[in-house]
């Protein structure tokens, strides 16, 4: 696991956007994972930018989501759906019919779950992932306790999770209750994981994922079973790392 401190939010998403644009340069049929949430934002924004310059392109690029709400109609500002094409298709200008959210509205959910892990799998896999992470630890809508060979699937939100993510909504009991998420085992098969992070309060989250013990209490320590996880953070979110000088050195000595 590769730790990069920098310190603005503004640095963690050019950093992570050099990230997702060195691939897609290379690669333009690219798969990327995307994610929702506060944390890739930034992420989102820059990449858009520097499509805007003329200096990328995501025309061919295919992407898949992580999670969904259940039950929310997809025309819900807040729907993964309006989310994803809101945030990620227009100003990346990624073509539509290449993006795929899972299904919050299928009443079977085990067809609709085990059609879209076999999405992910006729497209060739996720070649990038990208990731927040909550406040209680976790990745895509996996809880603490989710198992680390989890598969995409229905979740039932932890209440801490629904309260982070009522300032997206008018109120708490405004957010579902439930999910469809990727499941840990399923973020784990991609090539590339590239996690953000930004804020105090998120500290604890990343220090227990980094350094803390591989466990399902904390869903981001996951990242440590990976070949190529990276975790780029801002000095705030990266205030309870015990080697939080060694990764800065690192970073500073990257052999070429």
């Amino acid at each position: 696991m590769e730790v990069i401190i920098l310190d603005t939010e503004r640095e963690v998403a050019r950093e992570a956007a050099d990230l997702v644009a060195g691939l897609v340069r290379r690669t333009p049929t690219a798969v990327l994972g995307v994610a929702t949430g506060s944390s890739p934002q930034g992420i989102y924004r820059e990449l858009a930018r520097r499509v805007a310059a003329g200096d990328l392109s995501f025309a061919r690029a295919r992407a898949f989501a992580l999670d969904e709400y259940v039950g929310l109609p997809r025309e819900h500002a807040e729907s993964y759906h309006s989310v994803i094409a809101r945030d990620v298709v227009a100003p990346l200008g990624f073509d539509a019919d290449l993006v795929r959210v899972p299904d919050g509205l299928d009443p079977d959910t085990d067809a609709s779950t085990d059609r879209y892990e076999r999405a992910i799998a006729e497209a060739g896999g996720v070649d990038l992932q990208i990731l927040g992470i909550g406040t209680n630890g976790h990745i895509g809508f996996n809880e603490p306790t989710s198992s680390l060979a989890s598969r995409t699937r229905i979740k039932t939100l932890a209440p801490q999770t629904r309260r982070d993510n009522a300032r997206f909504f008018s109120s708490p009991a405004d957010v579902p209750a439930h999910c469809i998420t990727q499941g840990l085992g399923t973020i784990l098969e991609a090539r590339q994981l590239v996690l953000v992070a930004q804020g105090a309060s998120k500290a604890s989250a990343i220090a227990h994922a980094v350094e803390g013990p591989l466990s399902s209490m904390w869903p981001g320590s996951l990242l440590q079973l990976h070949p190529h996880a990276t975790v780029i953070v801002d000095e705030a979110a990266a205030s309870e790392l015990q080697l939080g000088e060694y990764y800065r050195y690192a970073y500073a000595n990257k052999p070429a």
